[in-house]
């Protein structure tokens, strides 16, 4: 008779990873309050026992996540921020990328960026925070081509421009999911005419 082999056991790193996808998942789906640890636990494959080994609460969990997911698209947007080529290259890229993200991570899109009617006054904090975090993060980034225009990156209106072109891409992103049958490029040829005709030289 031979014998099964032992089931591995999924190490802590890889476990968390499990658990906080399929938290991103159903918070993106239900919201915060409709979403138990129990279905999340259900829904990862884990023990409630195990969620609690990593995250002693519901809204750790959905914190963590939070952050997880922002890191990830500073990481994704960046990286077509600093990457090589002029400053409208550049631009154009970050425009699709941003779409690109909102394509294929509709979950983590909806998280960061809709409102999930969290009366949780820690919950809006971090938001609040993570959002200001990302404004500075994307204006540092930016800060090169600002110069380049005329504008100080330190001046009060710089975050301001970052912020509007944030929130604008993600208003855009969030209309074409309602029209999907629009072509991504259709939607970065429009927004970078706007941008670019907005984003030259000052007088």
């Amino acid at each position: 008779m031979v014998e099964s082999a032992p089931k591995s056991r999924m190490r802590g790193p890889a476990r968390r990873a499990v658990i906080t996808a399929a938290a991103l998942r159903i918070f993106a789906e239900k919201g915060y309050h409709a979403t138990s640890l129990g279905e999340i636990a259900r829904a990862a494959g884990v023990a409630r026992t195990v969620m609690y080994d990593h995250f002693p609460s519901k809204r750790v969990l959905l914190l963590a996540v939070l952050q997880e997911q922002n890191a990830a698209l500073i990481e994704y947007i960046g990286a077509r921020i600093t990457a090589q080529g002029t400053a409208r290259e550049r631009m154009r890229g970050t425009v699709d990328a941003y779409f690109g993200f909102a394509q294929s991570q509709p979950e983590a899109r909806k998280l960061l960026f809709d409102s999930l009617n969290e009366d949780d006054p820690e919950i809006r904090t971090v938001r609040q925070g993570i959002r200001e975090a990302r404004t500075r993060a994307v204006a540092a980034m930016l800060a090169p081509d600002m110069r380049e225009i005329g504008v100080d990156p330190a001046e009060p209106g710089a975050e301001a421009m970052v912020e509007f072109v944030i929130t604008g891409l993600d208003g855009v992103a969030q209309w074409w999911e309602h029209r999907p049958e629009i072509a991504r490029s259709t939607l970065v040829e429009g927004v970078m005419w706007l941008l670019w005709s907005g984003l030259g030289p000052r007088p």
